[in-house]
């Protein structure tokens, strides 16, 4: 079993199968202000012993009096662990010197001699190659610095200020072992910060890029959501439950089956929420916890909303989980909302809306990714999912969803408005059901105190228009 370094994240550990191959050489790169020196130090307290030492070695790019002074303000830093178990020093005594690189490498190999460490941290390792006269002499020094560390068991975190052009050209990444990239994406008008395994030289890591946020606690990861097919067979229930609103399940065959995904579309105003409100305190009545993934009203908003209608948030078997799109990660959202279903043994989930989930995302390949690995995890775990998505034509709907989610759903319902004669209707019609048949027809529905009531069915002449 190879040995492995953690960062003592557990999700960033699981991006790298496990954590950094132990006694390698490993670039983190990334521009200023991506927290290369954050998870730098956040792997040095992490492995660092009395028997075991990890140094932090810091060279001309920032002081060391600096990198101790914005460590002290992280939680895991342990001031008592100073000069015992965590070594930090300066190189730019060495660097000063006339023959700067040998005279550093010699440092570097006294104190392999006297430290012995686990973990050797060099802050910032790009700034040592303008001491290099020329790229031979910087070369020269790689190799015998790499041979130097391969002597010694000891693994080994070069950072530096890199851009993803240098990748191609700098020895640096052509000895190292790993390579962890860290960068900041503009979207629109925010920024996502996120992290991509470049290279784990005898592991298997998780590819593609994984968003991730700096705090007072260090990195938290979250791993990019992309689960493959899976093609093993898995039991599902075949009774059908109720989806709270009997005209809607008498329209999909008597009801929904468990684990099953639904697409409810329609304009503002349709009646989109309220459904889902339906299919979750149903679900509660019938010994299924629910869920509501809501990212327009806030818990005040929506309390006053279900009061209206005689339900309450008050009860155990109904969690919201309310998070504003406004700087918010899709892929913090996925993991926590995963943490809320294992927490809460949640059995059915209303999510409110894609629209607005859709507007975290990087990009739209990004976000039908997650929404399959989503709705294919709930599906194996026997949950249903109800998803409501806005649409822009008020009348006479011509398209249901700008992002190619409505194949991934196993029920599409559309609530459209129809100009009556004197007032405008609303409408529900069932537009697929996978593996069941359903009615077709245009069914009139009202809002009352009581929630959805069915009305008529419309003649089969009726205008759309």
């Amino acid at each position: 079993m190879t040995d492995r370094i953690s960062s003592g994240s557990g999700w960033l550990d699981a991006v790298l199968d496990g954590g950094l191959v132990a006694n390698s050489i490993n670039v983190v790169m990334g521009l200023p202000g991506s927290g290369k020196t954050i998870l730098a130090q956040q792997y040095l307290f992490e492995n660092a012993s009395e028997d075991r030492p990890a140094v932090y070695l810091s060279t001309v790019s920032e002081p060391l009096e600096k990198i101790l002074r914005y460590g002290q303000t992280l939680s895991f830093f342990d001031a008592s662990a100073i000069g015992g178990s965590v070594i930090y020093e300066d190189l730019g005594e060495s660097l000063s010197r006339r023959d700067a690189l040998n005279e550093t490498l010699g440092r570097i190999v006294a104190i392999l001699r006297e430290r012995r460490p686990r973990l050797l941290v060099i802050d910032s390792f790009k700034a040592l190659r303008p001491f290099a006269d020329d790229a031979t002499v910087f070369r020269r020094f790689l190799q015998d610095l790499a041979g130097t560390l391969t002597a010694y068991p000891a693994t080994s975190l070069w950072v530096g200020e890199y851009g993803p052009d240098e990748i191609a050209v700098a020895p640096e990444f052509a000895v190292a072992d790993g390579i962890i990239s860290r960068a900041i994406e503009p979207t629109a008008d925010r920024e996502t910060r996120v992290l991509q395994v470049q290279k784990l030289r005898g592991s298997g890591f998780l590819s593609g890029k994984h968003g991730y946020r700096l705090s007072a606690d260090g990195i938290r990861v979250f791993p990019r959501l992309a689960d493959p097919v899976d093609q093993a067979m898995y039991s599902l229930e075949t009774e059908r439950v109720s989806s709270g609103i009997p005209v809607l399940d008498d329209a999909l065959d008597s009801g929904l089956l468990p684990g099953g995904s639904t697409l409810v579309a329609g304009p503002s105003g349709s009646g989109k929420t309220l459904i889902g409100l339906h299919y979750i305190f149903k679900g509660a009545e019938i010994g299924r916890p629910g869920l509501i993934a809501g990212l327009q009203e806030n818990p005040t908003q929506l309390e006053r909303i279900v009061n209206g209608f005689g339900w309450s948030l008050d009860r155990d078997d109904v969690h919201v989980m309310y998070r504003s799109p406004v700087d918010m990660y899709l892929d913090e959202w996925v993991y926590e909302l995963l943490e809320q279903v294992e927490e809460h043994g949640i059995r059915r989930i209303l999510i409110d809306s894609l629209g607005d989930l859709r507007a975290t995302a990087t990009d739209e390949i990004r976000f039908r990714e997650y929404v399959y690995s989503l709705l294919q995890r709930t599906a194996h775990a026997g949950i249903g999912v109800f998803m409501t998505q806005e649409v822009a034509e008020l009348f006479g709907v011509t398209r249901l969803s700008e992002y190619g989610i409505s194949h991934l759903s196993d029920n599409v319902v559309l609530l459209q408005f129809l100009r009556g004669e004197s007032q405008i209707k609303r409408a529900l019609t069932v537009l697929k059901t996978r593996a069941s048949a359903h009615d077709p027809h245009i069914l009139e529905f009202e809002i009352t105190p009581n929630g959805i009531e069915l009305g008529k069915r419309f003649a089969d002449d009726q205008s759309l228009a």
